[in-house]
């Protein structure tokens, strides 16, 4: 059977492949892991649940909340917040667990769970692998007194933003800031943040109604947020997406500013500051080639790991790295936080715009993005792109006719009959020449 954990936790439709059920029985599972290896020794658990705010966030909290409590853990319900807040309050409430339900930037009738430990890290595969083993095991409850207790939070939405301020080295005084939260979890955190910071803010996308979130709007659609940057004059726009670990943005005149631009931008801001562990940045194989020709431009070392957030942090905790992140707008920044934080990437991107006194769009010129085509080649034998000698023959061929001013990378789909093809060169034209020849050959050759 295919492991239920993916990269990000259990994702799936709500209650139909996300139920309360199987929701609950992973929370027992998870306590129960917890418990058996001496987390909870000694003292009496806790743990602390959070949600972005998905109509079915609501019920499969009630699961989490029940399926914790009755394995004898104390649940303090945090409500809607951002995936990094769960992650961060898990830490500084002394909780032993932290639960985030979100499916992060995919459409609302989605869902997901992932777990956080004591420090408010993911757990590592290993625990979760464990935690999966355990699901449907005959088990002796607790009774009377050892039952968890349930409460909610109090104050939560201001622990969490007064940490976010306290990382931000200057006032955004003067900055005109649309934000666009995905009519999702940073809904009043990021606006609140950013007012707080010293921008004036003007929002979109922060009427969630539980079905609206990332629906024509964060960081996966960023149409509303060009065209109201440019109505209000704005001097940037930053968007999230349903769950705020990402941040996206966008530049006074409307262009788009992706992940490898945004931590172009603060690799450099926070080398200056000697803030920038090792001179080293962590980065996956997506990341446009022009992004590491800039990095080596500027003296700064590319670690390259798989596509996925967990990797890069993973080679970050490794390395003794403090920065990171993905194309995607996963930004790490490992000083202030344990997880991908949109709105706290959006605070220091803008915090860079004001000590420079300069706009996005010059900042922006940090790096040349170079033309990217990524063609979908679907139903092929993907298991043999990596071994498939003619295949291989193809790619050394193309690479050779891009020189040092391109990049070619075969990738087989993690969960489908699909195989990506991706190639960078100087121009789109010769860009996608080349990936359409090589999508020809994986065709030809695996189907």
């Amino acid at each position: 059977m295919a492991r239920l954990f993916g990269t990000d936790g259990v994702r799936g439709l709500a209650n139909r492949d996300l139920t309360a059920p199987l929701v609950m029985d992973l929370s027992v599972a998870a306590a129960r892991v917890l418990g058996e290896q001496g987390a909870f020794r000694g003292h009496r658990p806790l743990a602390v649940v959070g949600r972005d705010p998905r109509a079915s966030g609501e019920f499969l909290e009630a699961a989490v909340v029940a399926g914790l409590a009755s394995s004898g853990v104390d649940v303090l319900r945090l409500g809607v917040l951002p995936t990094p807040a769960v992650a961060y309050l898990t830490h500084e409430l002394h909780a032993d667990l932290g639960v985030m339900l979100s499916a992060s930037h995919n459409p609302a009738p989605d869902n997901g769970i992932k777990f956080f430990d004591r420090s408010g890290h993911k757990l590592p595969d290993e625990l979760e692998d464990r935690i999966e083993a355990r699901l449907g095991e005959e088990w002796e409850p607790p009774t009377g007194a050892g039952v968890g207790r349930v409460r909610d939070a109090h104050g939560a939405v201001e622990q969490y933003v007064a940490h976010l301020l306290s990382t931000v080295p200057v006032s955004l005084d003067g900055l005109r800031v649309v934000v666009d939260c995905a009519n999702g979890a940073s809904s009043d955190v990021a606006p609140e943040a950013l007012r707080r910071a010293g921008a004036e803010v003007i929002t979109i996308g922060t009427a969630p109604d539980g079905l609206n979130i990332n629906s024509g709007c964060g960081s996966t659609h960023l149409e509303a947020l060009q065209e109201a940057v440019r109505e209000h004059g704005a001097d940037a726009g930053i968007a999230n997406d349903g769950d705020a670990d990402r941040c996206l943005a966008v530049t006074s005149s409307g262009e788009v500013v992706d992940g490898d631009q945004i931590m172009a931008i603060l690799a450099l801001e926070l080398r200056e500051a000697g803030a920038l562990a090792a001179d080293t940045v962590v980065a996956t194989v997506m990341s446009n080639l022009g992004f590491k020709l800039a990095m080596r431009e500027a003296g700064i070392a590319v670690v390259e790991t798989a596509v996925g957030d967990r990797y890069v942090l993973e080679a970050m905790k490794d390395g003794g790295f403090a920065f990171g992140g993905e194309q995607s707008g996963h930004v790490i920044m490992l000083d202030h936080a344990t997880t991908g934080d949109g709105v706290l990437t959006g605070l220091h991107l803008l915090a860079a715009m004001v000590r420079r006194g300069t706009s996005l769009d010059e900042l922006t010129k940090s790096m040349t993005r170079l033309p990217q085509i990524l063609i979908n080649v679907k139903d092929v034998d993907k298991a043999r792109a990596k071994t498939s000698a003619e295949l291989a023959a193809a790619v050394a061929a193309a690479e050779a006719d891009l020189g040092d001013t391109g990049r070619v990378l075969i990738r087989p789909s993690g969960t489908e009959p699909m195989v990506r093809v991706m190639v960078e060169a100087a121009s789109e034209a010769q860009a996608r020449s080349v990936a359409e020849h090589l999508a020809g050959v994986v065709r030809t050759v695996l189907g």
